[in-house]
């Protein structure tokens, strides 16, 4: 039976979509996560657990294991898995590609030097006065923190007082205690760079020895314009024309290429203008959350039989793990139904007890399914403060204009009862 190494966080809903797949696929699984190592497997999953603020001795621990492959989900364990690959001699991504993925300032520097369009951008340390740096700002602009994902503490500030509140605001972010026992040197900065008016995109791809497979680009149908990136809606086959689609991958690839990444899963956003495209970021891992349930494909594919056999349905999960020990995908193709997914907002901050209308939002045409993933007496957070959503939305349909309708739709039927949380005061002895 073959086997895998699955380098994910303990909790996250992700983590059990990809071990689930690999369940599916006859595929063994060894897990390596961020558990506490005093406790003795309290998930019960057999767990290696290792520390991500720690990749070189996560790397040491795992180096023993005997898999086939490896697969990273989410940010944070891609570069455990890369060195942990090269410790195995297994194909992955170079560390060093993992690592000026995680870091967007590093990026947008080898995103320059290859010819890329970038926004003018710089970064400051976190201890600095924002009100000093305000001046050589220009607007508008915006803020990012250099390691976090999903849109999480990206504001846009459009004056100087904007931006002083913007700074405030994420240096809070950055100073939160599970953020700062990562450890991680880019949360110590922020990066400032001019607004770029335009439409989102995304591209979701395999790299194999070096090449860039595309695997499906999405469409971002919410205008992205801040002062918060609040990302929502993703569909399925793009409907913008063939020479954007072109431009989108063309640029995607010299993405790839600049940064180094080599094989493996790859999850890129983009900005398209006038001007061009505008590569946003890459990440060295599949798309986040349960939105890769909105993709599903088929190919032929070589199998431990020595004849070839053609594979449908497979969902992305699936197709990153056969990938993953070698089963490289041939003729790859996306359904030929249009698909899409809403990653629910929080709606506002408070402790989330309940939600109604699940059954109305199902019976909406062209909805597949609807998750939801907070749960009771969970406190929400929007963002950019927030680090994640209340549940996901899935459709299909003919078009994806199609699909857009229906998630808007199922969405407009759910009603969330959230409680407002109380400020508590400390009282201080007479």
């Amino acid at each position: 039976m073959p086997r895998i190494l699955l380098v994910a966080a303990t909790t996250g809903y992700q983590t059990r979509s990809f071990a689930a797949a690999a369940r599916r696929l006859g595929i063994d699984v060894i897990l390596a996560t961020d558990r506490c190592h005093v406790l003795e497997d309290p998930w019960r999953d057999k767990a290696i657990p290792v520390r991500f603020e720690e990749p070189e001795i996560a790397a040491e621990v795992l180096g023993d294991c005997v898999v086939d492959g490896i697969v990273a989900v989410a940010d944070r364990p891609t570069l455990v898995a890369a060195l942990a690959a090269r410790k195995l001699g297994l194909p992955y991504h170079s560390p060093q590609a993992v690592a000026a993925c995680r870091d967007k300032h590093v990026m947008r520097k080898i995103f320059g030097r290859s010819g890329l369009l970038v926004p003018e951008n710089f970064r400051v340390a976190l201890n600095r006065d924002p009100r000093e740096i305000a001046r050589d700002a220009g607007f508008p602009c915006v803020l990012k923190p250099l390691g976090l994902s999903a849109s999480r503490g990206v504001i846009r500030a459009n004056n100087a007082d904007e931006f002083v509140t913007a700074f405030d605001r994420i240096r809070r972010i950055l100073e939160q205690p599970e953020i700062r026992q990562s450890h991680e040197e880019w949360n110590e900065a922020i990066q400032i760079e001019r607004y770029i008016d335009g439409r989102e995109f995304a591209l979701e791809g395999l790299m194999t020895q070096g090449e860039l497979n595309v695997l499906a680009i999405f469409d971002k149908p919410d205008p992205l314009d801040g002062p918060f990136f609040e990302e929502t809606i993703y569909v399925t086959p793009s409907r913008e024309s063939r020479e954007i689609q072109s431009a989108i991958v063309d640029a995607a690839r010299r993405a790839v290429r600049a940064l180094g990444l080599d094989h493996g899963p790859v999850h890129a956003e983009m900005r398209v203008n006038a001007q061009g495209v505008y590569m946003l970021e890459v990440a060295a891992r599949p798309i986040g959350g349960l939105c890769a349930r909105a993709l599903r494909f088929a190919f032929l594919s070589r199998t431990t039989d020595p004849s070839d056999c053609t594979l449908s349905g497979l969902t992305l999960e699936e197709v990153v793990i056969l990938h993953a020990i070698g089963n490289i995908p041939k003729g790859l193709t996306l359904s030929r139904q249009a698909m899409g997914v809403m990653m629910i907002p929080v709606p506002r901050a408070g402790v989330y007890e309940s939600v109604t209308g699940i059954e109305d939002a199902l019976r909406t045409d062209g909805v597949d399914d609807v998750v939801i993933t907070a749960k009771a007496d969970q406190k929400l957070v929007p963002l950019p403060e927030g680090a994640s959503y209340t549940g996901f939305i899935f459709a299909s349909g003919d078009t994806a204009a199609a699909v857009e309708t229906s998630l808007r739709t199922a969405h407009s039927r759910l009603q969330f009862e959230i409680l407002g949380t109380l400020d508590v005061i400390p009282v201080l002895n007479a």
